[in-house]
């Protein structure tokens, strides 16, 4: 039987990866957060945030290979799981490219049988704030957070 992990929050934990800007790069990405969130007891802890987790990491990862791609140049996916000042844990995700002219714009709407373009309305839905910023030289992060639930 296996035996459920506490999720150590006691200090601040971060994974980061560096991804081929490719369908496979993303792949590996949701592969490489699934063990990381494990590793760290979200899957047990948290069960729906740990889900809720992989589902934000797949669009980001999906979005950076597919509107952030440069040829020859990789995206790089960090997690950093971090008490809050507040007492409470929150579960970062970010994703960032080289394609800094292009933001991220949530559609205004989407045909009821388009097979893309909802990506970061998951987004929005699963996280509880998320965002873009700049990274130096020219590209972006857009990032997602996630508050984890109180073990208590």
């Amino acid at each position: 039987m296996k035996s459920e992990i506490p999720l150590d929050t006691a200090t601040t934990r971060t994974h980061c990866a560096q991804l081929t800007a490719s369908p496979k790069g993303a792949s590996i990405g949701r592969r490489i957060a699934r063990q990381q969130l494990t590793s760290w007891g979200l899957n047990s802890a948290a069960p729906d945030a740990f889900h809720s987790a992989l589902l934000v990491v797949a669009e980001l990862a999906t979005n950076a290979s597919t509107h952030g791609r440069v040829p020859g140049r990789l995206f790089e996916l960090a997690l950093t799981l971090a008490s809050t000042p507040r007492g409470g844990t929150t579960l970062r995700v970010e994703v960032s490219d080289c394609r800094g002219d292009r933001h991220p714009a949530v559609p205004a709407s989407c045909a009821d049988h388009s097979q893309s373009g909802r990506g970061l309305t998951l987004v929005g839905a699963l996280a509880d704030r998320w965002g873009s910023i700049p990274r130096h030289p020219n590209g972006k992060t857009v990032w997602a957070e996630l508050d984890l639930p109180d073990p208590a």
